[in-house]
């Protein structure tokens, strides 16, 4: 599954929050069109996210009417900082506009034609690359993961959440096509389920069993035994081995401590920031209208309030090994400046 493809000047890409029940594709034509579909969570994932960030600078450089290569750079640059402003957390997003624009800049070609289209050519190199790291670091997960075991995930970092073949969930897909038996519980992931809605039906294209729990329900599933591997994605990683990602993954990575349950985060290494600490990571705040309504209908009381982080951090102590394209990294991940610098 193709999840975002460039056509002639669109952006063609699923709408996630149509799905499961309808499998609805947009059709952006602008910027601010990208915008509104990653501020709305129909464009969502970290990897996708980078790849829409970087169609979206490919759009404003082939959408200008710019005569001059210095007027270009403008017009890519206020696109840049619309993009930047959809989603504070997700660092693949600002990797994506950040790789466009300083591709943009270094071209010494003063013919705005033969601009656009290196520019453009340029973009469609970063989504292919997208796909054949993510297959990389599947194949790279895939070898800890033993047959006849039950994975724990949460949210959704399957092919959804990327270009092509997933993190996470690719990990585990590629598991399957291994010939590996593999079993997965997936949490809801409230307040949006996308476990519910995405890596359920994601798995159960590939063929995969799959049970759903409240994530409320993952302490009792872990205690009773019933999970040999957690393996999530990842939104950001710093160099320290600190996790950002889905809000629910502390929880579940101090759970996995607890029961002596492995605890594994796939990602691709330009999900590592080496240049961040801990206190300048920026949280997201949604709506609380996500919590307090569901499916357009109230839920909660009037006059209640309510507190939704779209994220979380897990200290490294509690993450048993970080997975990419380049390889695994086990505690003290050393490894992952150097392959974020790389």
């Amino acid at each position: 599954m193709e999840t975002i493809r460039w056509h002639k000047g669109i952006i063609v890409t699923i709408d996630q929050t149509e799905l499961p029940n309808k499998l609805v594709h947009l059709r952006l034509r602008s910027p601010g069109e990208v915008a509104k579909a990653i501020k709305g969570m129909r464009i969502r994932g970290a990897p996708l996210l980078g790849a829409a960030a970087a169609l979206a600078l490919a759009q404003a450089a082939y959408r200008s009417k710019a005569k001059s290569r210095r007027r270009l750079i403008y017009d890519m640059e206020r696109v840049a900082e619309l993009i930047r402003s959809t989603r504070p957390t997700a660092v693949n997003l600002f990797y994506g506009v950040d790789a466009v624009l300083d591709y943009a800049r270094r071209l010494r070609e003063e013919d705005v034609g033969k601009t656009v289209r290196s520019v453009v050519d340029r973009c469609l190199e970063l989504v292919k690359r997208d796909a054949e790291v993510n297959l990389a670091l599947s194949k790279n997960g895939a070898a800890l993961l033993g047959g006849g075991e039950t994975v724990l995930t949460h949210c959704n970092a399957g092919e959804l959440a990327t270009v092509q073949y997933g993190t996470a969930l690719g990990v585990i897909i590629q598991a399957h096509r291994d010939g590996k038996r593999v079993e997965v519980i997936a949490t809801e992931t409230r307040p949006l389920l996308q476990g519910a809605r995405l890596t359920a039906y994601e798995l159960r294209r590939a063929g995969i069993p799959v049970r759903l729990i409240s994530d409320s329900a993952a302490g009792l599933v872990m205690q009773r035994g019933m999970v040999d591997r957690v393996i999530l994605g990842a939104d950001r990683i710093l160099a320290t081995g600190h996790v950002i990602n889905k809000i629910g993954t502390y929880t579940l990575a101090v759970l996995a401590g607890e029961n002596r349950v492995p605890f594994y985060v796939a990602a691709p290494t330009s999900t590592i920031d080496p240049k961040s600490t801990v206190d300048g990571v920026v949280i997201e705040e949604r709506s609380p209208v996500e919590v307090l309504e569901f499916r357009g209908r109230r839920v909660a009381p009037r006059g209640v309030g309510a507190f939704n982080p779209a994220f979380d951090i897990t200290p490294p102590k509690f993450v048993s090994a970080i997975v990419t394209e380049k390889g695994v990294s086990y505690s003290p991940f050393d490894e992952l400046r150097g392959w974020a610098e790389a």
